[in-house]
């Protein structure tokens, strides 16, 4: 019996020892991967804190970051804008077309030649491109410390006041103006995002953002949620009759649109909703003549309903009603009420002109009460 046993014995102990040997080469690798993911974290972070420790005593400025498909047919108009600024307290940055070169024979705007990204992409509407724009602009924006307000506007956008009003209206705030709510009538969520992105934190709101320079931060750092969006946030492709029974399978995935969630929602996960004006500062006017909300598209702005009545009506607004959250957001800078909107879209040339011609963004008297919490 003796004799018999000793092999048992040893191959209990060759198991054992395979056994061992595999639990500490599992281990090793996790070990490995944590360290390496704890390295990366920490390189992220030294980078976000380095930008942020950059002392700066300068004048501070507002970029002005422009998505455009191509060229700016609005440039006419905002080098009026400008004309009347002072070059110390504003830069431009436009994300366009890559290869597209703005110069003297593609702007009538002496303060668009070169201000392009080198960088930029490819975007299509309803993809992550959109978004991976957007954080170019601001990763570029970021790289000058004097930049210290971050608005993002569309190649169809007027500014509806001068520059002096514009720049004490923000820099009177030290909050980030972020349109952001929780829609439960919309279907958008994919519950392949959780658990990274749960439900709860999940929010809708306008693209066209204001931010301050600490929030701009956050979205270029960002490399958790945006990854996300860019695996799970779909456009729900078009009814294809060649495609018969596959149509179903492919109108289940997501109709997202990225851009009406992205910095939402990442800025809500990063506990940040506290820091924002929950609204926009860019005024749409929205067709609400068809039935449900899926059909509803930003109307032009035209030659004929760009008057002074029209302008002077977007104006006057000074709160906003999210109907589904049941809340009013009245429209405040530091506290104080204020106009909502300082720009407005999608105006046509025929619109811009109409505002240049008519002095209608022209000058403006500037509230004392912006002066005194500036």
């Amino acid at each position: 019996m003796t004799k018999k046993a000793a092999p048992k014995v040893g191959r209990h102990v060759l198991w054992f020892s395979w056994k061992l040997v595999t639990f500490f080469c599992i281990a090793f690798s996790l070990v490995a991967l944590f360290r390496l993911h704890l390295r990366y974290d920490i390189s992220s972070s030294a980078v976000s804190r380095t930008r942020s420790r950059i002392h700066y005593d300068g004048p501070a400025k507002i970029a002005f970051l422009f998505l455009a498909r191509r060229e700016l047919p609005l440039d006419f108009l905002w080098g009026s804008f400008f004309e009347i600024a002072d070059v110390e307290n504003f830069s431009i940055f436009i994300h366009s077309a890559p290869g597209f070169v703005f110069d003297e024979l593609t702007t009538r705007s002496k303060f668009f030649y070169g201000r392009q990204l080198s960088n930029s992409i490819q975007v299509a509407w309803g993809e992550s491109s959109m978004i991976a724009a957007e954080r170019l602009l601001l990763e570029t924006a970021l790289e000058d410390p004097a930049n210290q307000r971050f608005v993002l506007l569309s190649d169809s956008c007027v500014p509806i006041y001068n520059f002096s009003y514009v720049y004490k209206y923000l820099m009177a705030s030290p909050r980030s103006f972020v349109d952001s709510f929780l829609d439960r009538k919309e279907s958008r969520y994919n519950p392949k995002m959780s658990p990274t992105i749960p439900k709860g934190k999940w929010r809708k709101g306008s693209q066209w953002i204001t931010l301050i320079r600490r929030h701009a931060e956050v979205i270029v750092d960002d490399e958790i949620i945006f990854p996300v969006f860019k695996k799970c946030c779909k456009r729900r492709p078009p009814l294809d009759a060649r495609k018969g029974k596959m149509n179903m399978k492919l109108q289940k995935q997501h109709n997202c649109i990225p851009d009406e969630h992205y910095v939402q929602t990442l800025l809500a996960m990063s506990e940040l909703e506290g820091e924002l004006e929950r609204r926009t500062l860019t005024y749409t006017q929205w067709n609400l003549s068809t039935t449900g909300n899926q059909n509803w598209h930003p109307l032009t702005f035209s030659y004929a309903n760009a008057g002074p009545q029209q302008i002077k009506e977007i104006k006057s607004i000074n709160h906003v009603y999210y109907e589904t959250e049941f809340r009013t957001e009245w429209c405040r800078s530091n506290s104080i009420i204020v106009p909502c909107f300082l720009f407005a879209r999608k105006f046509s040339r025929g619109a811009a002109m109409r505002l240049l011609s008519e002095g209608i963004v022209g000058t403006f008297d500037t509230s004392t009460l912006l002066d005194q919490s500036s």
